[in-house]
Order: C-alpha cells, then structure tokens, then sequence
C-alpha cells in the first residue's frame, strides 16, 4: 500500500510539474485551460503507469500542441517515441516547428523521426531548413540509431537527400556517403567525403570516416598514410591520435603503437584511453614494467578503474608474481568481478591452497551478496576438486535455501547428483528447473539425458531432447542426446541421422561411436567402415575402438 501512495504521489508531482510548464507558458489562458491543463496531465501519467498507452498519448499530444513550453514538447516526444508511435511523434514535431519555425532542435526532432517513419521527403525538406538556418549544423546525431535497415530504404533516402536544396552541403555530403557505405558503395562514398573535407577540412568525424572507408577498400597504404597526414596537420587533435593508434594495433603493429602511445602520452599525459591501450599493448609485448606504469595511472579513473586492476593482476601473473596478482584480482568489481574471482581461484588451485580459497570466498559472499550464487558455485566446484562431493552438495543445499529457484543453484546440484543413486533428488530438482525456465535447453537436455542415462520413461526424455533442440538448434551436446535416446527406443534410423549430424558439429569420438553403432545397426557397413577408419586415423590408440572393429570383424573374415 506504501508503495502505491508513494507512486501515486510522484505520478501528481509529475503531472502538476507538466502543468506548471503550460501555465509559465500560456498566461493568456483562462484559468480554466489551467484546470484543464492539469486534468489532462494528470490523466495522461496516471494513464502510462496503467499501461493505457493510447489515453495518454492522445492526451500528452493535445498539451503539446496547445503549449508553448518546449519542456511538454519534449515529455510528449519521448513518450510517443518510447511507446513507438511515430504518427503521434511526427503530430508533436511537425506542430513544434510550426509554431516556432526558427527552433532548430524542434526541426532535429522532426528530421529524425520523419526518417525513422521513412517518411524521406518530409526528412530532406526539413534537414533543408536546419542548414538554411545553419549551414555547419552536425547532423549526424539525426542519423543515429535509425540509419534505414533495408537496401532499398536506404537507396531512397539517397535519392531524396541527392535531389535535396542543400545536396552540397557538407553535412549532407557526410549523410550520403554514410548511407552509400552501408551499401557497400565505398568509392562513391570516399568521393563525397572528399567533397566534405574540401570544405571543413578539420572536422574529425569526417576524417575518422574517410579512414573508415580507406579500411573497408583494403588499402593499409593509403589508411596509414591518410592517418599520418591528418594528425600532422592536426597536432591538437587527441581523438585523431586516439583512432591511428587503434589502427596500427588493428594492424598488429604493436611496436610502433606502443611509441605512438609514448607520443601521446608526452603531450596528454592523463589521457586515459591512451594508457589503458599502453597498458595492454605492453603486455602483450611482454614489456610489463611499462605495462604496471601505464596502468597504475588508472587506479582512480571513474571509467578505467576496474580494468586497470584487472590487468595489473594479469600483468603481475606473466610475471611470476602470483600474491601481487592475488591482490590486484580482490580490487576488481563489476563486470570482470567473476572472471577475476575465477582467476584468483586458479592461482589458489596452482599453490595447492584451495583450503584458503574456500575461506576467501566464504568472505565474498558477505562481501558482495550480489555475487552469492556465483561463489557458492564456485566455492563447490572446489569442493569437487578436492573431492568432497558431499561437502559440496550440502553447500549447494545450503545456498538453496537462502537463495530459493535460483536455477544456477540448482543446476550446479544437478552436476554433483548421481543419476543412479539420487534418482529422486535429481529428478525433484530437474522439474524444479524445468517450472522455473520451462524452455531453456540446457534443462531441457540435462533432464533429457538424465532419463536416457536411467534407461526409463524414454518417450517423456525424447520429447524434452525434441524441445531442447527447437529451442537451440545445430547444438552437438543436445542432438547427441536424441540420437541416444532414439538408439535406446531402437530408432535406429533417426539415431543414424541425428548422431551423424551431431558428430559432423563436434567431431567427438564418444558421439562418433554412438553413430557407428547406429550405423550398423541399420546395415549400413559401407558408412560405417568409412567412419571407423576415420577414428583409427584420429585416435589410433583408443580401445573403443577395438569394440567396433569386433562388429565388423567377422563379416571381413568371410
């Protein structure tokens, strides 16, 4: 109930916020446009938060159209571009430019959301207006986002931006030449952007995109020395330095990248992409004193903090400093938080400490709850790993019941329980995954598998290894267990079919055998003759082996 009153409040707070705008903006009104004004807002927040899309569309487009107040305006906008009705965008836009014919962001709106309406026409006549107003106005945020999909969409825009008023523009140019590169049309494209830079020669985008399209035609010559001639001439220009140099790594010209970056460096010693990019630059050239003094730089940046010690823990690892490494690994958060978690217990694993791994990441989970399921997991693969498969399950228990339906959880259950002497468990547990994601395939195929594993209810595993592969087709692991349980229910011919697709995926003997045997079974010796003198040739010493040729023996004997 408190959240309800909570909601409501902010939904009346949001509406007389809008109201206030319209009454700053519309002191001729009568007061009771006024109350009008604020009904209708009213109604239309309290409208979006009942889902009722079109009350609340309807009544935001008659505020705007009303107002004056570019705030309403924009709410109005967003909200009929984030419920995708564009009819209702273009409505909002195209009377924001009527009435104030000058307003170059209201003509940005409307420029933009005519062409994601793929209205052309209307978007050319008003990106006209933009650079008859302002010729240097950057358009490409217009683009952004709802470049046209299709070839021949975009081949229209081309058309009607081609025959447009300002078709010389530079912006323009740039429009095109952006439209005819993702039509693979590089040369006409490096054309128009010539054309551009003729006129605004120091624009970086334009130089970047001109770089972009030498790369797209292959020329590395030309690409370098385009790069080189522009950040000469624009010595100022960090992002320029900043895209050669991603260029010459592209190019597996480390060394040289590494002196650009010490250039770099020289004149914009905080530039943090620049050192982030040193950093592992350096590493990979195994010069990891350089690496550390790179990336140390960047233990406080907003941006790069988590990164920087995530690589000095890699940095320190090459160096054979595994308790510097250890350390660095503990400060990371965020996104690499698992994978440095995972690292770190491999260094545990290679000092034979997985005891003090265990208790590190008991602290973890009181550290970051967050990542509780993820370090009971991984605290009862250690538990695996040392052998103690009860003492992991009873872990996995434990984190069962203080994290209910998790299904990596109980997942991880399902890998430790013995299909034979937990049967009932882990058939508990596999339905349990299968009502928590009914669909997924890795439950669909575990509890598939499960039941071939146990020979019993064979038509219920096949329809859930059926429904595993509708749902991620071409997967080995999942086709190789319909062609198990198809061999089982004495299916031959499906099991042929299947399990040789499954093998052709995964080229994985233990697959492969299962296909020999289909093979045979339906008499199929000349295939299956091909394919086990395909195993001799990959794994000649294998004794499974030895059970196919026993099949086949006999028959050559005669």
């Amino acid at each position: 109930m408190m959240l309800r009153q909570y909601t409501t409040i902010i939904l009346v707070l949001g509406s007389i916020t809008a109201a206030a705008h319209l009454r700053a903006s519309e002191q001729n009104y009568h007061v009771n446009s006024h109350q009008d004004a604020i009904l209708q807002s009213m109604i239309a927040e309290f409208s979006l938060a009942n889902h009722d899309t079109a009350t609340a569309l309807h009544n935001y487009t008659v505020l705007a159209i009303r107002s004056n107040s570019t705030t309403v305006k924009q709410h109005a906008l967003n909200i009929a571009i984030e419920q995708n009705d564009l009819q209702a965008a273009l409505d909002i836009a195209h009377h924001w430019v009527v009435q104030e014919p000058k307003d170059v962001p209201a003509k940005f709106y409307l420029a933009h959301i005519a062409l994601k309406a793929h209205e052309y026409e209307l978007a050319a006549n008003t990106l006209d207006s933009i650079l008859a107003i302002d010729s240097n106005a950057d358009l490409e945020q217009i683009l952004a986002g709802i470049s046209p999909d299709s070839e021949q969409d975009r081949q229209d825009l081309l058309q009607t931006l081609a025959a447009s008023k300002q078709k010389n523009n530079p912006s323009i140019l740039i429009l095109l030449a952006s439209l005819e590169a993702q039509n693979q049309q590089f040369e006409q494209a490096l054309v128009k952007v010539n054309q551009a830079l003729r006129k605004r020669p120091k624009v970086t985008g334009y130089i970047i995109l001109k770089a972009n399209l030498l790369m797209a035609l292959n020329d590395e010559a030309a690409t370098l020395a385009w790069f080189e001639k522009s950040t000469r001439k624009n010595k100022n220009n960090l992002d320029l330095a900043l895209a050669e140099l991603k260029y010459l790594i592209k190019m597996n010209q480390s060394e040289q990248a590494l002196e650009k970056i010490a250039h770099i460096l020289k004149k914009w010693p905080q530039a943090e992409e620049a050192l982030f990019i040193g950093g592992l630059t350096a590493i990979d050239l195994k010069r990891y004193q350089l690496a550390e003094q790179y990336l140390v730089e960047l233990r406080d940046s907003e941006q790069y903090q988590n990164e920087a010690y995530f690589y000095l823990a890699i940095n320190a690892e090459r160096k054979g400093q595994d308790e510097t490494a250890k350390a660095y690994y503990r400060l990371v958060d965020g996104s690499l938080y698992m994978v440095s978690r995972r690292n770190l217990i491999n260094i545990y694993q290679r000092q034979n400490k997985l005891a003090d791994a265990l208790r590190f990441l008991t602290q973890e989970r009181v550290n970051y709850p967050q990542h509780a399921s993820f370090l009971y997991q991984a605290q009862a693969e250690i538990l695996r790993k040392m052998d103690n498969k009860a003492a992991a399950l009873a872990l996995l228990q434990e984190a069962a019941q203080n994290l209910p339906d998790d299904p990596e959880i109980i997942y991880s259950q399902v890998l430790l329980l013995d299909p034979y002497q937990n049967r009932e468990q882990l058939d508990k547990a596999l339905k349990q995954l299968l009502e928590i994601e009914p669909n997924n395939p890795t439950y669909l195929n575990a509890y598939a598998y499960t039941l071939a594993l146990q020979n019993r209810r064979l038509n219920e595993a096949r329809r859930y290894a059926e429904r595993a592969l509708e749902n991620a087709p071409e997967q080995a692991s999942i086709l190789d267990t319909l062609g198990y349980i198809t061999f089982l229910q004495n299916d031959f011919e499906t099991a042929a079919k299947v399990l040789g697709k499954a093998y052709a995926l995964s080229h994985s003997l233990n697959i492969g055998i299962r296909y020999a045997k289909s093979l045979y079974m339906i008499g199929d010796l000349e295939t299956f003759a091909a394919v086990l003198q395909q195993f001799k040739e990959n794994h000649p010493n294998d004794p499974q082996l030895e059970q196919l040729d026993s099949l086949i023996l006999p028959k050559s004997s005669k």
